[in-house]
């Protein structure tokens, strides 16, 4: 009986709080793709992983002409000479992993220059959404890029219009 009038009151009390509460949702990478800054930006950022991508894929392909060679050899070195060689080849995989975790690594080049290239751009998006949020009232709101979970969502509880007018971008 306890447990029935427990049950009563949350589903009143409860349901009053549920439905007080505004909810959105936002498509950042739209938002985003029709900012200039932030494609300018992007295709920066992409030139410059391309040519370390290049950079680190041409050192391992003359770290594999070099083991190549040294298979093809291996037989007619003396035992002197193949010790140096694996050293050098050693030396130069362990050179190249540590290129290409400076450059693509967690805190490596790519993440730091993408810090400073995008998020600054995402900043201000997230700052108009804060405001298109408290203006609207809105309690929690969703993004539905970049492998969100949301499922669905009824276009009237789209909030993207509303954040890309706060940023002065006119939509065609």
């Amino acid at each position: 009986m306890k447990n029935f009038f427990l049950a009563i009151l949350l589903l009143f009390f409860g349901t009053g709080f549920a439905s007080a509460q505004k909810y959105g949702y936002i498509d950042s990478d739209y938002i985003l793709n029709l900012m200039p800054e932030y494609t300018l930006a992007k295709d920066k950022l992409d030139k410059l992983a391309k040519r370390w991508t290049k950079e680190i894929e041409e050192t391992y392909v003359a770290i594999n002409s070099k083991k190549d060679n040294f298979n093809r050899e291996e037989v007619l070195l003396p035992e002197e000479e193949k010790l140096k060689r694996k050293e050098e080849i050693d030396k130069l995989e362990i050179e190249a992993r540590q290129v290409q975790t400076m450059r693509f690594g967690v805190s490596g080049d790519y993440f730091q220059k993408r810090k400073e290239l995008i998020k600054p751009i995402q900043d201000q998006v997230f700052e108009a959404l804060k405001t298109v949020a408290s203006k609207k009232k809105y309690s929690f709101v969703f993004d539905k890029a970049n492998q969100s979970n949301l499922v669905f969502a009824d276009s009237k509880y789209d909030l993207t219009k509303y954040v890309l007018k706060e940023l002065g971008i006119k939509i065609k």
